[in-house]
Parts: structure tokens; C-alpha cells; sequence
């Protein structure tokens, strides 16, 4: 078996999943660290499948995931599928989902009008599948696992309220009178409060947890949910600071969402929007405040480059909506910090735009459209091919199948992490720089399988990594 770097986790999951599947592992491969802390591993069986292992040292954490996910999946919920717990309930398998998220195809697909016409059907499904997992909050679903609050009651406001006060509000130096905020503080909950409540709260519903496999949506890393309110998921999704989904689409999806909920049960849509603003409202205080913490605080520059884009969402906010209760201080001071100096500097400026291709060496070497003459071209020959094998001929390295094939072998993730750590490397020092343009090419025999894979997953790790940076996608010999 070959190991990115064996340990004791990995030979764990891989007993696992032995044990599990009855065949052996060839391959367990550490899968890139997301927000979280959990680690990550896809784990390839004898006969090719795919699973995906996992090791969490909060316990808490994984019975609240167990709990939840054994309940969605006998509602048939789209959600991952629990496949083996290990005795110490910190190392698990579930089934592999892939890698791509509504977040990656979102700016792996942006166009000058904004997100592709697929993202959006992607986003109408997501919507339309939420109400079915929230009404579960009156099915039945025992929020005695919840973690680490059963409900989304005052004192989990209040800490989110107060995250935003101390680690954004007092680090920008913008005034408040601080019994003033606290009241109005005081006024937002009372009246969040007055919602119904008795659902399953999501709590971290934005579009880096939903992946998208054949077509289709699946919900992960739900294991924070708790009791609450229907609106709050919806302004988790719509207001994700780094979507940038303009008002025009946000309020599509609401309908859209409110549409599917109203197949449910009865909807005061009016009501539903006036606590849904309230609600949109503390996520983006939330937010800043995570932002604050690890931005002005531990001065990590990515989180820096957010808050410009959380204030504009906070402007949009105030801008076109009635907040629907009275909160003058707390007006008065997101006022001063929309315009105020301290937060322009983050903004970002001259936009980096990287071309990512895929093309045959049949053909010539694409030319570079900037004045710059050329940048990265990656020859993927030398990696196994799908294309000599009969059942993917047919296919592409966007489809799944072709995906699955060549993730099963370690050389690919050896390629991969090379190629991004340099691509990586240039658009550091290309930002630094402030220069505007970055040309990776992948190139293979065909131009139809790995150079359009590693060009999509370049794509997607960009994306991921970073979200100022614009994005074009092309395969050359597909579109020809």
C-alpha cells in the first residue's frame, strides 16, 4: 500500500476500511485541510472504489455528525453515507463525494454578468432541498447530540453579537456608546427570538458544504447544527461573504426557496422576510467578527481581504432593506464603519486574472493572449491515461468516472501538490506585484482527459485558495 505519509491515523482508517469492504487498501492519500480541524484522507480499495476516512479528536463533535447523519439518511436526505465507525468514535469512512463544491464551480465559472447559468441551477437545488432537512427539526431528529448549544437561543446570539463587538468593532477604533449597543443588542434578540424555532438549524450553510456530484447536491459539515430558525440558514447561504451574489439573484433564490417550503407547510412570506433581514443581520456580525479575529488579530491576510466584501454586503443590507425593529446605535456605528478609512485598505485592487487550459499536443501549445508571452505548461503524458481504457473513451476529465481513475493512483496527488505549489508560489509574488495576468496550461496526447482534469482542479484550488482572483477556465481541443 502506498501512503502520502503513513501514520497512525491512516493505518487505522485503513483497517477500517478492510474491515469494512473486505478487500485491501492500495492507497490512503491525506485530502487537503479545509477551516476545519478535522483531517481528511481518500482511501482506495483492491478494486478501485473510493472511500473517504476521517479522524476528529472532538468527540462531542462526531456523535452530534453521527447522530445527524444516520437520521437524514433514513429520510433519504442528500447527505454523505456513514459507512464504518472505529471503537474510539474518532476515526470513521464515509462514501467519497469527489472534491468539487458549489463554492469551487461558482468561481471556477463566474462570467462578467456574474455566476454561469449552471451555478445558479446548482444553487436553485440546493435551495429546494433545505426546507426537507430543516422541517426534520419536527420529525423527530434528537437534538440531545447537539453541540455545542442544542438551540440558537440568546446566549449563542449573544456570543456572536459580542464576537463582532470585541474582535472587529473595538479594533477599528469606530466610536460606540456601549450600553446604547448593548440595548440595541438586547432588541435584536428579543425579537430573533419571537421566530419559530423548532427546526433543524444548519448553522453553517454557505456553499463550501455543499458538493456537487453527477449533477446533483449533498450537504456536509452540518454537525454544529441545533434547534433554530428557518431564515438564518437561507442568509447563511445567500449572504456568504465571498459568493458576492448580486440582490437581483438573491432574491430569485428566496423565492425559490420560499416556494419549495411553501410545498411544506404555510408560509407568511411577509413575515418570513422581515425575520430572514434580522437574520441576515447577525450572520454578517458573525462573520465580521471571525474576520476581525483572524485578520486584525493573528494578521492572516486572507481574512483581511474579506472584510471589504462583508461590508459591502453589510451597505447592500442597510441600503435596500428596513431593519425590522428600531436599533439607532447599532445603526449609527455600521454607518461609521461602512465609512470609514480603516477597512479600505484591505480592499482589493487590481485584479489578477489566471487563464487555466487544457489542450492536446497534437496541436500547438496555446498562445498567450496577454502581452506577458507565455506561463506555466504542464505536460501530463507521462501519468496513467484513461483514454487506452474502452469505458472512458466516451468521457472527459470532467465526468466522474475519469476523476476516480486517475485519483486512485498516488503519482496523481504527487503531480498535483507540485503543481499547485508553484502555481501557488507565482501568484503570491504575482499579487505582491500587482500584476494582472497569469497563463497554466495542461497539456496531454488528446486534450480530452488528464489535461482537462488538472485544469479543472487547478481551477477549483485557485478558487478555493484565492477568491480575488478572477478566473478563466477553457479546454482548447474539447471546444474545437
Amino acid at each position: 500500500m502506498e501512503n502520502a505519509a503513513p501514520n497512525c491515523t491512516q493505518e487505522i482508517l485503513s483497517r477500517l476500511a478492510q474491515t469494512f469492504s473486505g478487500q485491501s487498501v492500495t492507497a490512503v492519500v491525506a485530502l487537503p485541510k479545509s477551516g476545519s480541524h478535522r483531517a481528511y484522507y481518500r482511501i482506495t480499495l483492491q478494486d478501485g472504489t473510493t472511500l473517504i476516512g476521517a479522524y476528529n479528536d472532538d468527540l462531542d463533535e462526531n456523535r452530534a455528525f453521527f447522530a445527524y447523519t444516520r437520521f437524514f439518511s433514513s429520510k433519504g436526505f442528500p447527505v454523505p453515507t456513514l459507512l464504518a465507525v472505529a471503537e474510539d468514535e474518532l476515526h470513521y469512512l464515509q462514501n467519497d463525494l469527489g472534491n468539487l463544491t458549489l463554492y469551487d464551480h461558482l468561481f471556477a465559472n463566474r462570467t462578467e454578468k456574474g455566476p454561469a447559468p449552471e451555478t445558479i441551477a446548482y444553487y436553485e437545488k440546493a435551495v429546494r432541498a433545505l426546507p426537507a432537512l430543516q422541517l426534520s427539526g419536527k420529525e423527530g431528529l434528537d437534538f440531545s447530540v447537539a453541540y455545542p448549544r442544542a438551540a440558537f437561543d440568546r446566549q449563542s446570539m449573544q456570543w456572536d453579537l459580542n464576537y463582532f463587538k470585541y474582535f472587529f468593532l473595538k479594533l477599528t477604533n469606530v466610536p460606540f456608546n456601549e450600553q446604547k449597543l448593548e440595548d440595541d443588542y438586547n432588541t435584536l434578540m428579543d425579537y430573533l427570538l419571537t421566530a419559530d424555532s423548532d427546526y433543524f438549524l444548519y448553522r453553517d450553510f454557505q456553499s463550501r458544504n455543499i458538493m456537487l456530484k453527477e449533477g446533483e447536491v449533498y450537504f456536509i459539515d452540518y454537525q454544529g447544527g441545533r434547534k433554530g430558525a428557518l431564515q438564518y440558514d437561507l442568509a447563511s447561504l445567500l449572504y456568504q461573504v465571498r459568493a458576492d451574489l448580486s440582490p437581483d439573484l438573491r432574491e430569485h433564490l428566496l423565492n425559490v426557496y420560499l416556494d419549495a417550503l411553501s410545498e411544506r407547510m404555510p408560509v407568511d412570506r411577509k413575515a418570513f422576510v422581515s425575520y430572514f433581514q434580522g437574520f441576515v443581520l447577525i450572520r454578517i456580525l458573525q462573520a465580521m467578527g471571525a474576520y476581525g479575529y483572524r485578520g486584525y488579530f493573528e494578521r492572516k491576510s486572507h481574512f483581511l481581504q474579506s472584510i471589504p466584501f462583508a461590508v459591502k454586503n453589510l451597505e447592500g443590507l442597510l441600503d435596500h432593506y428596513e431593519l425590522p425593529v428600531a436599533l439607532p446605535e447599532l445603526t449609527r456605528v455600521l454607518r461609521a464603519l461602512i465609512a470609514s478609512d480603516f477597512v479600505k485598505p484591505y480592499q482589493p485592487g487590481t485584479q489578477l486574472t489566471v487563464r487555466v487550459q487544457s489542450f492536446s499536443y497534437r496541436a500547438a501549445i496555446p498562445q498567450d493572449p496577454s502581452p506577458n508571452g507565455g506561463g506555466f505548461v504542464f505536460d501530463c503524458r507521462a501519468l496513467p491515461n484513461p483514454g487506452r481504457e474502452p469505458q472512458y473513451r466516451a468521457f472527459t476529465g470532467r465526468d466522474a468516472c475519469v476523476q476516480e481513475y486517475l485519483l486512485a493512483y498516488p503519482k496523481v496527488h504527487d503531480f498535483e501538490n507540485h503543481v499547485f505549489a508553484l502555481v501557488d508560489a507565482a501568484i503570491d509574488n504575482y499579487l505582491s506585484r500587482h500584476f494582472d495576468h497569469l497563463m497554466v496550461s495542461f497539456g496531454c496526447t488528446g486534450g480530452q482527459h488528464r489535461s482537462v482534469f488538472f485544469a479543472e482542479r487547478t481551477a477549483q484550488h485557485i478558487a478555493r485558495k484565492y477568491p480575488d482572483v478572477n478566473i478563466i477556465l477553457k479546454h482548447t481541443a474539447q471546444e474545437k
